[in-house]
C-alpha cells in the first residue's frame, strides 16, 4: 500500500466528495468538474479518503501540504522520548568519597529523565551478606528521592543485587527544560558581550 496519496489524473474514479480549499463541503461532483475546480485555483486535486463511497477528495496546494507534514514529522522525532536505562555498579563496602560520586551520576540520569538500574557486585564472603547491598540501595533510594522512585525492588541475581530507580521527571519533560537552559545561557552570552567590551577604553 502506497503511502503517497492519488492527485490529480492519477485519480480515476467517475466522481469524488469534493472539500474546498477551505475545508467546506462541496458535495459529490464529476471528476472532471473536480479537476476543473482544481485548475480554477491553481490547486491540486487530492485524494484523502480512498476507500469512502465516493471518495473524498480536497482542493490544495499538495508540495505546500507535503513540505509541512514533513516539518511536523521531523520535529515530532525530534521530541520524541526514547527511554534509555543507564547502568552505575556500586561495591557493598563503598567509601564515601566513591558513594557521593556514583550517586552524583545517578542524580544527572533521572534529572536527564533517564532510568537508572543499580547494581551492587558481591564478592567473595561478601555474598553471605545481602544485608549489605540491601541497606545501601535503601539508602541510595533515599538519598534521590526527590527525582527518582524505586521502580523495580532490590532483588537478587547471582553475585548482584539489582534495583531499578525511576524518574519522577518525563524525558520529554527533561529535553524541553534542558533545551530552556541552553537557550537562557545564550541569552545571558550574548547580554554579556557588550558590557565587557564597554569597559576596555575605560582600562586603556
Amino acid at each position: 500500500m502506497s503511502a503517497e496519496p492519488r492527485i490529480n489524473d492519477r485519480i480515476r474514479v467517475p466522481e469524488v466528495r469534493l472539500v474546498g480549499p477551505s475545508g467546506e463541503q462541496v458535495g459529490i461532483v464529476p471528476l472532471a468538474k473536480a479537476l476543473e475546480l482544481a485548475q480554477e485555483y491553481d490547486l491540486d486535486l487530492v485524494e484523502v479518503a480512498a476507500n469512502a463511497r465516493p471518495p473524498v477528495c480536497k482542493l490544495m496546494d499538495y508540495g505546500k501540504f507535503k513540505y509541512e507534514s514533513a516539518m511536523k514529522a521531523r520535529e515530532a522525532r525530534k521530541n520524541q522520548a526514547h527511554t534509555v536505562i543507564k547502568e552505575m555498579k556500586l561495591r557493598p563496602k563503598i567509601d564515601p568519597h566513591d558513594y557521593d560520586t556514583k550517586k552524583g551520576h545517578v542524580v544527572r540520569f533521572l534529572k536527564q529523565g533517564d532510568k537508572v538500574k543499580i547494581t551492587i557486585m558481591f564478592r567473595g564472603r561478601e555474598q553471605s551478606r545481602p544485608e549489605l547491598g540491601y541497606r545501601l540501595l535503601q539508602r541510595l533510594a533515599e538519598d534521590v528521592q526527590e527525582l527518582g522512585f524505586v521502580e523495580s525492588n532490590p532483588k537478587q541475581d547471582g553475585r548482584n543485587m539489582i534495583m531499578v530507580l525511576g524518574p519522577h521527571k518525563k524525558k520529554t519533560e527533561a529535553m524541553a527544560e534542558a533545551r530552556q537552559a541552553q537557550a537562557a545561557r545564550k541569552e545571558a552570552q550574548r547580554g554579556a558581550a557588550p558590557a565587557e567590551t564597554a569597559e576596555e577604553p575605560a582600562e586603556a
